[in-house]
């Protein structure tokens, strides 16, 4: 049976169920569904006195609006809106409806049917075939030393002239419709070079525009126009450097491969696993710890040390009970930074293994990296993705997990491969090793800024040690719960980076080629965003509700230039990150956390010293869904402003006579665009329930289930989590809740038996609960689960690639559902309030 027949199916099967409760007859029609929906049926025998009248009135009204057919949804529709034909003009007329069925209906059928029969056309196109003579002929000019400057040099020239070539605006639409087409071809041939093509199509429209801006609209009357005018321009041109950093730093990832160990495990080095810990729960803490231990690697050349900078006692005794090291001190100086450096001088291991006490690695996480050492000397670093197998708030609260990327895939997927090709790649704090010789060398982790882990990869980089960046994901964690600790999370990021470009500019100082310059750079610019967004969400009420001109152009002539560039930038970008990031999700992103990091970036780049570290919450949960309105503030006022700016817009299109009708719309264009990005900003703040403290995680292996009467069934995992897993309905077996039984899970060939209760029995699934496991079992459990080799290897596989609209469709209906549960969240508030007052009274 396919889908669309089983959906049938089940269609008929709960519309079967609806008439039955509802009294229904079985042979129905359209007035027996509104009779049962406003009257009870009859009882058996009696007649239907509510059908029959309600029939009645039906007639009735339908022979006032000349529905021809009283029960017929669409004419009633219709007829609502459209007056039936006059009997004196019946002969010479014909139906209106009729007329749009026989004329509009075939055509607008027509058209989709031509538009699809081009479409597989073009798809048909051996796009894959083109690609490669591309790649060739561009591997055929590089192996000759004197052509590929040569096409560069004449590239650059014409790229020049035509991209300040002044054009007036009709010209500058024609330009940009060719350029449009050619780079919607060039989206589709598959390689770099194309990928290149499109990233210089997008810096030609933005310096088109760019050069337009800078020599044709800064003019301005007033001192308060040249204020706005000038902040406007300053946070545009910040989004032109972003955008060629971005480029330069993601046009060419490097998928670097693994490196295999030599074969004699004697050879390899020594390795201590640092997991530091302050006020985590034990719970978050275990698994991490079983799995470290776990790893595919020498026994004796392996240690594990859990650095509790809690001091707490609970601690302490299981790690003597798990049989690791436990590393404490008597204070807390540079926070995780400082137990790091705590822990190296208590140490004596070659390598340096770091783990967040969340993130639990895999047991080849070590045979996956250190190949990499081995055959690299100057190697100091090498680093994995941090992957979290648990929703962060944007991803729980919108319902996107798995199916938009997560917020930080763009930067483990695409943009530290883009930084390894330059030798630039970052240490993000855990799932990294690193060599002691040249942690030691610099002084160890760094202190000075609460980004401790990016500005020790810029010290070592600067003392000539390379990187490496092995984008296979290797460890999983838990993503920030909340939105509040999100953002608390993501305003550190930015107040460290900032601290970083003020005392250790990449720009400045010895050590560093250009290219590690650019990347480091472009990472910590890219959190000054803060006051840029700030503006673009507020600039439109300057002209809208204060009628200052902060542009001095025409409509048509701002459309010209700013429509092409926005285009052919998302083409660019889409093809680029469509992987890691879809279209239009970095301004939702951006407009959650501007008002949040734009202070603190401010004061840390003036004043450097000020700030903290502060310890991202993990494994909490949720236990009723509400609405974050202290985090939210911000938001409302944002829309407030945007909300006043359409009012003052709407009243301008009437007063001012249609004078300024286009740039009026224009910029309420920008104003509506800035209430969606609000929207979804709001949506995020509504938290949604989560009460699992334990996430469960897919995983479909085979697994044996050992029942108490002593037989035994095979089955399928569907999921797991620290606390149970989850099963494939079992054909022919019967089990109820509450049934005791054991449940096997294999790690290699040997077979791992674990306690469990039946909590779940639906037709398709079967879900256990696992009862009081032993220290050796939760070991056990974790080996078989998180800590599989394969347990993350189809991570970059998850959700689909993007598309320009429909990314953009995707945040439209974010924004929406936002002011939806904005009105929820509102109202049931309101009512808790005149509950509580009626209670008072």
């Amino acid at each position: 049976m396919t889908l669309a027949e089983r959906a049938r199916v089940l269609r008929r099967r709960a519309l079967d169920w609806i008439a039955r409760g509802l009294g229904v007859p079985a042979e129905r029609t359209l007035l027996d569904w509104v009779v049962r929906l406003f009257f009870h049926a009859p009882a058996a025998g009696r007649p239907d006195h509510a059908r029959r009248w309600t029939k009645a009135l039906l007639l009735h009204f339908a022979a006032r609006l000349g529905v021809l057919q009283p029960l017929s949804p669409r004419e009633w529709l219709w007829r609502a809106f459209v007056c039936p034909p006059q009997p004196e003009r019946a002969a010479a007329k014909r139906d209106p409806l009729a007329w749009f069925d026989a004329t509009v209906v075939p055509v607008f059928v027509f058209v989709r049917a031509i538009a699809r029969r081009c479409q597989a056309a073009i798809d048909a196109l051996p796009w894959a075939r083109w690609g490669g003579w591309i790649e060739a002929g561009a591997n055929r000019v590089g192996r000759r030393r004197w052509m590929a400057p040569a096409l560069l040099a004449l590239g650059a020239l014409l790229w020049a002239v035509a991209s300040m070539s002044p054009l007036m605006p009709g010209a500058q639409f024609s330009f940009f419709l060719m350029v449009a087409a050619l780079a919607l071809t060039f989206r589709r041939l598959p390689g770099h070079m194309p990928t290149l093509a499109l990233g210089s199509l997008a810096v030609l429209a933005m310096v088109r525009y760019m050069w337009w801006r800078t020599t044709q609209t800064l003019d301005l009357r007033t001192p308060v126009e040249a204020v706005a005018g000038y902040l406007l321009y300053g946070a545009e041109a910040y989004t032109w450097m972003i955008l060629v950093l971005g480029f330069v730093q993601t046009a060419w990832p490097l998928d670097r491969q693994v490196v295999l160990l030599p074969d004699d495990p004697d050879t390899w080095p020594t390795v201590d696993v640092y997991i530091p810990t302050y006020n985590e729960p034990l719970s978050v803490v275990k698994p991490t710890i079983f799995a470290a231990q776990s790893m595919d690697w020498p026994a004796a050349k392996l240690r594990v040390y859990l650095l509790d900078d809690g001091r707490r006692p609970e601690f302490e005794a299981f790690a003597r009970e798990a049989g690791v090291e436990y590393v404490t001190r008597s204070d807390n100086r540079h926070a995780k930074a400082g137990n790091i450096n705590a822990a190296l001088s208590k140490t004596r291991g070659e390598y340096i293994a770091i783990f967040d006490c969340d993130h639990v690695p895999t047991r080849s996480f070590l045979q996956m990296t250190m190949g990499v050492f081995m055959h690299d000397p100057t190697c100091a670093l090498v680093q994995t993705p941090h992957h979290f197998f648990s929703p962060d708030p944007f991803e729980r609260n919108l319902g996107t997990f798995r199916d938009v990327p997560n917020e930080g895939n763009l930067f483990y997927g695409l943009v530290q491969s883009g930084n390894d090709l330059w030798n630039a790649a970052f240490f993000c704090g855990s799932c990294a090793v690193l060599r002691r010789g040249p942690l030691e060398e610099v002084g160890g982790v760094a202190v000075e800024t609460v980004t401790e882990d990016a500005h020790t990869a810029l010290k070592l980089h600067r003392r000539g040690y390379s990187s490496a960046y092995l984008p296979t994901v290797q460890a999983a964690g838990l993503a920030t719960e909340s939105l509040a600790s999100h953002v608390q999370q993501r305003t550190r990021w930015a107040r460290g980076m900032a601290q970083i470009f003020r005392i250790d500019n990449p720009f400045l100082g010895r050590g560093l080629k250009l290219m590690q310059r650019v990347c480091y750079s472009n990472a910590m610019l890219h959190f000054f965003y803060g006051i840029p967004r700030l503006i673009f969400l507020t600039m439109p009420i300057a002209y809208l509700f204060f009628h200052l001109y902060f542009i001095n152009a025409s409509a048509a002539a701002l459309a010209s230039y700013v429509v092409p560039y926005m285009v052919l930038s998302n083409i660019a970008n889409s093809r680029m990150q469509g992987r890691f990031r879809h279209s239009f999700w970095a301004e939702v992103y951006e407009s959650v956390l501007a008002w949040y990091i734009a202070l603190p970036t401010t004061v840390a780049f003036f004043s450097p010293k000020h700030g903290k570290f502060n310890v991202t919450d993990k494994g909490g949960k949720i236990d009723e869904g509400y609405v974050d309105w202290s985090t939210s503030k911000p938001y409302m006022v944002l829309l407030a402003i945007n909300v006043l700016a359409i009012g003052a817009g709407v009243w301008r299109l009437f007063a001012d006579h249609g004078d300024e009708a286009a740039t009026i719309f224009i910029t309420m264009s920008w104003t509506v665009y800035n209430i969606v990005m609000l929207g979804a900003a709001l949506a995020v703040a509504r938290e949604a329930k989560q009460v699992r403290v334990t996430h469960r995680v897919a995983m479909r292996v085979p697994a044996t289930l050992l029942l108490a009467d002593g037989t035994t069934a095979a089955c399928f995992t569907s999921d797991y989590s620290a606390g149970g897993i989850g099963l494939e309905a079992v054909p022919g077996l019967t089990l109820a809740l509450g049934d005791t039984l054991s449940v096997c899970v294999s790690r290699g060939d040997r077979q791992f038996p674990f306690p469990a209760q039946v909590c779940r029995v639906t037709p398709t699934h079967i879900g256990l609960r696992f009862e009081a496991l032993s220290l050796e079992q939760e070991r056990q459990l974790v080996q078989c689960t998180f800590g599989r080799a394969d347990a993350w290897l189809q991570w970059r596989d998850a959700g689909p690639t993007d598309a320009p609209l429909h990314g953009l469709k995707e945040v439209l209906q974010i924004g929406i559902d936002g002011y939806v549960r904005l009105l929820k969240g509102a109202a049931r508030s309101a009512r808790s309030m005149l509950e509580l007052d009626r209670a008072r009274d």
